[in-house]
């Protein structure tokens, strides 16, 4: 969330950021309630000082004239009743300002390109060349159907839309993959953790998951405070909540596998067919915490590390700048990566990695002290996709397919195949 104090003393610069966002954001609400809460806070000391005064005035009237003090005593009864009013009310405002703060998306970092959609996104940068394919080129679900190891048909009698059965080789190389892009992640220094996949409510606030986003989260039936996890960047970010870290200890580096849930309640209707948007799918998640004035060179060296492993799967790729109307509701700079897929003859996303400053440390409570006996103060949080698996197999079917409908195994997975070096019909 944005610091309150800052939001209130830059006001104007603070709504004109956000608009770049889009969006009918009114923070008009936010003012009045901020208002009043400096009111009441002035309102209570003044009441306080009332209060201190009558207390010395009895004790200075029960030696002079007793008989005074009950009139004085009914006075301080109501000027305690008045403080005592303020204060809830005061609660009351504090928690609509919370309330309203944690639907605030993160400031725009300067460097970002103003935007509204996608179209105003800034490619930065490409690597390799697409694939020369002298046939036509089908699309992955097309392939893993006819290899018989993509079954979405029983995955549907099973769970429903928007789930998949992997099958054979197939589901092999996503466990391939899972495992190179650990091995890549943490001979680079990630230290690697197996997360919970089920957290608690606050758990998801603290990354900026909740409130605004509920309806795209799975929560259990029984416990409607636990939520599956979305993305491990959830559970590994609160890793370190309500902690205060050591500054020579930063930047801190951590990776780690998960499936993720997401309900995509806003996705109706995008992508039924194939991989692409699926309710459950894998992911290699890179998540750091840094000081704040290395935050943004984190993040360029993090997305190279993604970019990295579709390097080493001799993969072509651009790097795209969001711009601020693109961008997620925690970030305050984000780049996307995306693949290029010969059967859908487009770029598709398959890394976005963002910069979230102090937005869900601030949420979270995670601390540092640049040196000891140091203040501390808010670390900033990174996270970016190191990469979605699901649609890495994507990639590899439609870069790697032949014409004979088989699909060659880049050579770098070989070890973690044991042996096999293509996908042939089962």
């Amino acid at each position: 969330m944005l610091d309150l104090r800052y939001v209130a003393q830059n006001f104007d610069a603070v709504v004109a950021r956000l608009k770049t966002r889009g969006g009918n954001l009114d923070l008009g609400p936010f003012q009045a309630l901020f208002s009043e809460r400096g009111e009441l806070y002035s309102s209570m000391e003044a009441l306080a000082a009332r209060r201190n005064a009558a207390n010395e005035e009895m004790k200075k009237k029960a030696k002079e004239d007793p008989k005074a003090l009950d009139a004085l005593r009914g006075d301080l009864r109501a000027v305690s009743q008045d403080i005592k009013d303020k204060q809830n009310r005061l609660k009351e405002v504090e928690e609509e300002i919370d309330r309203i703060l944690l639907l605030i998306p993160n400031l725009p970092h300067e460097s970002v390109p103003v935007g509204t959609s996608a179209d105003e996104n800034v490619q930065v940068k490409s690597w390799g060349e697409k694939p020369n394919l002298p046939f036509t080129p089908k699309q992955h679900f097309e392939l893993g159907e006819k290899l018989g190891m993509l079954d979405f048909e029983r995955a549907a009698k099973v769970s429903g839309s928007r789930f998949t059965f992997y099958k054979g080789a197939l589901a092999r190389l996503e466990r391939a993959l899972v495992t190179f892009m650990i091995d890549v992640h943490t001979q680079k220094g990630y230290t690697e953790l197996l997360p919970p996949y089920l957290v608690l409510r606050e758990t998801m606030m603290g990354t900026g998951q909740l409130p605004k986003f509920e309806d795209d989260a799975f929560k259990t039936l029984g416990d409607p405070e636990r939520f599956l996890i979305p993305t491990a960047e959830v559970p590994v970010t609160n890793y370190h909540a309500d902690e205060i870290l050591e500054g020579e200890s930063l930047p801190i580096r951590y990776c780690a596998f998960s499936p993720c849930f997401r309900a995509e309640a806003g996705a109706a209707g995008k992508d039924t067919r194939g991989l692409i948007r699926q309710h459950q799918f894998h992911k290699v998640e890179m998540v750091k915490f840094a000081q704040p004035d290395k935050s943004l060179e984190e993040l360029e060296s993090m997305t190279d590390d993604a970019c990295d492993i579709l390097r080493r799967l001799g993969l072509h790729h651009r790097v795209m700048l969001l711009c601020t109307g693109d961008m997620g509701f925690a970030a305050r700079k984000t780049y996307d990566i995306e693949v290029w897929l010969p059967g859908q003859n487009a770029y598709r996303e398959i890394s976005s990695c963002s910069d979230c400053g102090d937005f869900q440390s601030r949420r979270a409570k995670i601390r540092f002290r640049a040196q000891k006996g140091d203040k501390p103060q808010l670390v900033h949080t990174l996270n970016g996709s190191g990469l979605a698996v699901g649609r890495t197999s994507i990639a590899i079917l439609e870069n790697y397919q032949r014409d004979d409908g088989t699909v060659a195994i880049p050579e770098v997975l070989w070890p973690y195949m044991g042996g096999i070096k293509e996908l042939k019909p089962l």
